[in-house]
């Protein structure tokens, strides 16, 4: 089957405040997050991969990671491949969601976990998430192959959560597995589903040394996951 690279989008504005982007508009890349994502254009540059079809979030942060990542190259934008809707929690500081009590569910229970809604953001499930971008890759995958044969190679840019649920389901864990992935911005991890089973090649890839964490973390209890996939 053709071989998947799910790239996150760069370190955001959002990222750089600490704060839980999800849908809020006007949140693009870094300094930091152009500089990063031009080191995984030249990996792509120097091996030659030959990519069959890039899709991207419709999210600023994604769509200025998809021009960097393949210059000239057209992005498709496929909502499905968008941030988790996390309703009234869109926008809030990181540091202040780890206290409120739907925080311990999306670390301990995740397959049980609803955001909040909102009168100015959608929200969903963690489930629903997880379904909705399961099905995207799937379909998307199934029409590569169709077009291009199995040793095609394709690139989707997308989130944090989003790209955990597709690894937490690859390698067989579901989705209460999702805590146990963590993935950077600016990282490539890379599954080839294999008839009905999707295999994991690599998670989290980027390169770089490890980054010490942003202070807000150390408002996130030791072992909990950032929700949203951290700030890197």
């Amino acid at each position: 089957m053709a071989l998947l690279l799910l790239v996150r989008h760069g370190h955001s504005t959002a990222n750089a405040d600490a704060v839980l982007a999800g849908w809020t508009k006007g949140v693009g890349l870094t300094d930091r997050g152009r500089a990063d994502v031009a080191r995984i254009a030249a990996r792509l540059a120097e091996t030659g991969t030959e990519v069959a079809r890039l899709v991207t979030s419709p999210l600023q942060r994604c769509r200025e990671t998809s021009e960097l990542l393949l210059p000239g190259a057209t992005a498709e934008v496929d909502d499905d491949l968008g941030e988790c809707h996390y309703g009234a929690w869109t926008g809030r500081p990181i540091a202040e969601l780890a206290s409120e009590p739907l925080w311990r569910t999306v670390q301990d229970d995740p397959a049980s976990a609803r955001f909040p809604d909102s009168e100015l953001y959608a929200a969903e499930s963690l489930p629903e998430m997880a379904a909705r971008i399961g099905a995207a890759v799937r379909r998307i995958d199934a029409e590569v192959e169709a077009e291009r044969g199995p040793d095609a190679v394709w690139v989707a840019v997308s989130h944090g959560d989003p790209i955990k649920a597709l690894l937490a389901d690859a390698m067989g864990a579901g989705l209460g597995g999702l805590q146990r992935v963590h993935v950077d911005p600016a990282s490539v991890s890379v599954i080839r589903r294999t008839g009905e089973r999707a295999m994991v090649m690599a998670v989290n890839s980027s390169g770089d040394a490890i980054r010490p964490h942003q202070k807000a973390a150390a408002a996130v209890p030791p072992g909990d996951a950032v929700v949203g996939g951290g700030t890197g």
